[in-house]
């Protein structure tokens, strides 16, 4: 039986894929949990902000924040926020290494909603190849996300296209991190409810099936990961 969701998805995700310095990672930790998270999600329109850690580099951390749309990412609050960071926020951007920030607009999404905030999630970056692109994406925003989502453990599965516009605006807190945009166009996020070394690489196996050795993908990049911190936003006052 196909679930519904409470609360249609949004359309609109940031994530940020960063290494944290390892001398500054609890003082990371704070800033994230007690001070940046809280502050984002109260922007209106943003519904969550979460964290993972990487289990292949214990140093590297994605941070995301869903959003009733993209457009909100170029909103007055938002950037207002980024071009008016916090003592604490101009600090703690001092620490990041290799910064990947990008804004994404929902293609579609597979599975859902889970009972609970998802303790395991697999992100994906890539690229297609330019011959095919069109069939190739039909068949990853449809095919591909069901077969991720027959796979046991397996809650959920998306699939984003970057919005190269509003990724590349310029603001404070950028130019304190020094980072930008990634050169892939996509991003799939899987989320899991076991962790990964149990069930394997949810990616892998789903490209396998519906691609076998010719999955179309270019310019990869995967993180494997587990939460350390969710913020819902549980009013709009």
């Amino acid at each position: 039986m196909t679930k519904t969701r409470k609360n249609p998805l949004g359309s609109g995700l940031m994530m940020f894929w960063a290494d944290i310095e390892r001398a500054h990672i609890l003082r990371y930790q704070e800033w994230h949990n007690c001070e940046h998270i809280p502050e984002r999600v109260s922007i209106p329109g943003f519904r969550n902000g979460r964290r993972y850690r990487s289990f292949d580099h214990d140093a590297q951390f994605v941070m995301f924040y869903e959003t009733d749309a993209p457009s909100i990412f170029n909103s007055e609050p938002y950037l207002k926020a980024l071009n008016n960071p916090t003592p604490w926020t101009k600090e703690a951007l001092t620490y990041f290494r290799e910064p990947v920030r990008n804004i994404y607009e929902l293609i579609n999404c597979k599975g859902g909603p889970a009972e609970f905030v998802s303790p395991y999630l697999a992100t994906l970056r890539f690229n297609l190849q330019t011959s095919g692109e069109e069939e190739l994406l039909a068949a990853y925003s449809d095919i591909w996300l069901t077969a991720l989502c027959d796979l046991d453990h397996v809650t959920e599965a998306r699939l984003y296209q970057v919005d190269e516009e509003i990724s590349s605006i310029m603001t404070s807190e950028r130019k304190i991190y020094g980072g930008g945009p990634g050169q892939q166009k996509y991003l799939a996020f899987i989320a899991a409810d076991r962790p990964f070394e149990e069930i394997g690489n949810p990616i892998m196996a789903a490209s396998e099936k519906i691609f076998g050795d010719n999955s179309g993908r270019i310019d990869e990049f995967t993180n494997l990961s587990w939460l350390e911190i969710s913020h819902e936003k549980t009013s709009d006052k």
